[in-house]
């Protein structure tokens, strides 16, 4: 029936019914005219894009990081051995200079003088002493024929024994005078790189002021570092056979303050021998090649001790990693793109990256970008992602 004649008909019997029954009426035609109407199906929303890393496993061996300092391998403080004023330099600060070079001048003046003066004396001492061996060899010849005396022939030998005497003591003035005026000049006892100057020229120095200036040896340097007293029992008796230290199986690298690794590997050169009382402790020092100069003496490092037995273990960016309650986590895909959460253990850190000593394997999908889109048990759109394991920078994986 045409929806105008049956709103006609309603209308006719409207008078007997109520206003309320009139409007029921009316909903329910509308209702049964739209029943013939195909409902519209719903579109279900896309899966959520995410980025993704696929985990790669790498060889790491037991593992122990340590707060340590650098040191120079050599370091001479230069000081005055001679009271004078100081009248020269030849070098340049922060520079090079080699073993044997002249560095500094203190006024020789003085003890030139004080050198004459010493072999002025020894000659006085040796024309004496020649004198009295005259003397004495005379005496010789006559005390047998009777000519002097016993106690002249006795002051005779005497005065040749203070003589010598005297000429041992002139010679060991010039000897004392030669070296300190050797001692106006100040060398290089070893070729390295030399500090700041602590005294201008014209400064009075002696024995008793500061250090002139410091000369170092940075290439190779060492690294000083401490380690609980048991933890090194345990090392000696694991490595009571090995006598040498360069020969224990350990690689040592450091980490530098600007979050760096040094590209050199270190060899352990030292161990202590004895434990410090107080702190529990023992002092152990390694000594790594400085060819470029890179570390200077005095830095904080964290030096990293790692055995050469080693393991596969995953190694994750720190991006992937969350934590909760329970501990950390990571969010990863199964087969069928759905995310599951999973805890892990967690290793050394590796710059931007983290080594998991259990909860994942390799080639396991863990989600890096888009983890706020995501929970257990979502569908997503995956789309793997490169890791630069430095700097932790996220980058699409290049087509070949």
């Amino acid at each position: 029936m045409p929806l105008y004649h049956s709103f006609q008909l309603l209308f006719r019997q409207s008078r007997h019914v109520s206003t309320l029954k009139f409007f029921a009426c009316s909903l329910a035609l509308f209702t049964l005219a739209g029943c013939g109407q195909p409902e519209q199906a719903q579109v279900a929303a896309p899966a959520p894009a995410v980025s993704v890393y696929a985990v790669s496993n790498v060889e790491v061996g037991q593992y122990k990081e340590f707060v340590a300092r650098t040191e120079a391998s050599k370091e001479a403080n230069l000081r005055a051995r001679v009271e004078g004023e100081l009248i020269e330099r030849h070098f340049r600060e922060g520079m090079k200079v080699e073993k044997g070079q002249l560095l500094l001048q203190i006024d020789p003046a003085a003890y030139e003088a004080s050198l004459t003066q010493a072999k002025a004396d020894l000659n006085s001492k040796l024309s004496a002493q020649g004198n009295a061996i005259r003397n004495l060899k005379r005496a010789d010849e006559l005390i047998d024929q009777g000519y002097i005396s016993q106690s002249d022939y006795d002051r005779l030998t005497t005065e040749k024994s203070q003589a010598m005497a005297g000429v041992n003591a002139a010679e060991a003035a010039l000897e004392k005078a030669e070296l300190n005026l050797s001692y106006t000049k100040i060398h290089a006892p070893f070729s390295g790189a030399i500090g700041k100057v602590n005294y201008d020229i014209g400064n009075f120095v002696g024995p008793n002021s500061e250090p002139l200036a410091t000369l170092i040896v940075t290439d190779p340097i060492y690294v000083n570092f401490q380690v609980e007293e048991s933890d090194y029992i345990t090392h000696l008796q694991k490595h009571h056979k090995v006598r040498d230290p360069k020969n224990v199986p350990i690689d040592i690298t450091l980490r530098l303050p600007n979050n760096t690794n040094y590209p050199e590997q270190g060899l352990l050169n030292f161990a202590d021998t004895k434990i410090d009382q107080g702190m529990g402790t023992v002092e152990l020092r390694a000594v790594f090649a400085n060819p470029e100069k890179v570390i200077l003496p005095g830095l904080f490092v964290n030096l990293i001790v790692e055995g050469r037995v080693k393991q596969s273990l995953a190694l994750i960016p720190q991006a992937a990693v969350q934590e909760n309650q329970q501990g950390k986590f990571v969010l990863v895909l199964d087969e069928n793109n759905t995310v599951s959460q999973r805890h892990v253990v967690l290793g050394r850190r590796m710059n931007a990256m983290w080594i998991v000593n259990s909860g994942l394997n390799e080639g396991e999908k863990v989600v890096v970008e888009g983890l706020q889109k995501v929970r257990s048990g979502s569908k997503v759109n995956p789309v793997e992602k490169t890791i630069d394991p430095t700097t932790g920078t996220i980058s699409d994986i290049q087509a070949n």
